[in-house]
């Protein structure tokens, strides 16, 4: 969590790299928390919200500088679905960035003292439909719908004043054209990243032509990937940074495919912490992992950047 004599991220990000957290779902599920139902993490934020808090903490005493939320799936619309009223929905977008400034105060009480930062994370459309179509993209929906959906949890999150907001696994160029229109004016800083199989989006894009957009999007400070395969990184890394001159946000998974049917991951881990070296001399800045990489894995990136 920055202060008054912290940097801001996007300075930091000048001067070099910086390490994000691991996969919020897995640490809790470690933690004995069962998220199977469509609000996935964003569940915890309504029963057992402290739990978030010791998850973030977990990855801020491994060396992680910054803390995504567990917003992902929380939605004024996916909230609905549980009788969840809209006011009550925006408490909890709200609540899940003040759980990561809590940990960010604990590891500070508790000697960690580097500056700290929280991205609230702003997951897809598909997320809220919890079939696995953010993996896809395609929804049938216009830019323009996209940005009606997206924008009034974009503006609940900024009025929490996070460090920066986390515009994450994107599958489609037209859904991040409208997170990009919706971002404006806001006052505060935005990353965006793909959810890609190969060189393009999961909806088939090239992602020469999906990342042109940002580069003249004054809010946003990274561009990059995450949710995707760990060898599908380089490559990305190198595009996004040719085609955007700015600087490169990747946390992959750990390697596992997702199941959307069976709710489980299956295959097996390719992450290695030792990959990252190779992306921050492409470009990365903002480095970690997305699904399935923890604590002990964000703590060998840190050990592997110092080296």
């Amino acid at each position: 969590m920055t202060s008054d004599t912290s940097p801001s991220l996007a300075s930091a990000l000048a001067a070099g790299t910086v390490v994000l957290d691991g996969g919020m779902s897995n640490q809790l599920e470690s933690a004995g928390h069962d998220l199977s139902d469509e609000l996935w993490s964003a569940r915890l934020l309504v029963e057992r919200p402290e739990a978030v808090t010791e998850a973030h903490l977990a990855y801020f005493r491994a060396g992680a500088d910054v803390a995504i939320t567990a917003g992902y799936q929380a939605t004024f619309e996916g909230f609905a679905k549980r009788g969840i009223s809209r006011a009550e929905a925006a408490r909890l977008l709200g609540l899940s960035v003040e759980l990561a400034r809590q940990a960010a105060r604990q590891a500070h009480e508790e000697g960690i003292d580097r500056p700290l930062w929280v991205a609230a994370s702003v997951g897809p459309y598909g997320a809220m439909l919890a079939d696995g179509s953010e993996y896809r993209g395609r929804y049938g929906l216009s830019v323009e719908e996209l940005e009606r959906f997206h924008r009034p949890r974009l503006e609940v999150l900024a009025e929490a004043a996070p460090d920066v907001l986390a515009l994450e696994t994107v599958p489609d160029a037209d859904e991040a054209a409208a997170l990009l229109r919706a971002v404006r004016g806001l006052g505060v800083p935005a990353w965006l990243s793909y959810t890609v199989d190969g060189r393009h989006t999961r909806a088939g894009q090239p992602l020469e032509e999906a990342f042109a957009p940002a580069a003249d999007v004054d809010e946003v400070i990274a561009v990059g990937v995450n949710c995707c395969a760990p060898d599908d990184v380089a490559d990305a890394v190198a595009i996004a940074a040719r085609v955007t001159g700015k600087p490169v946000v990747v946390y992959p998974n750990s390697g596992e495919a997702w199941d959307a049917e069976a709710r489980a991951w299956a295959g097996r881990t390719t992450f290695s912490a030792e990959q990252v070296k190779a992306w921050r001399d492409a470009g990365a800045r903002l480095v970690g992992g997305c699904c399935r990489v923890g604590p002990t894995a964000i703590a060998g990136i840190v050990r592997a950047l110092a080296a």
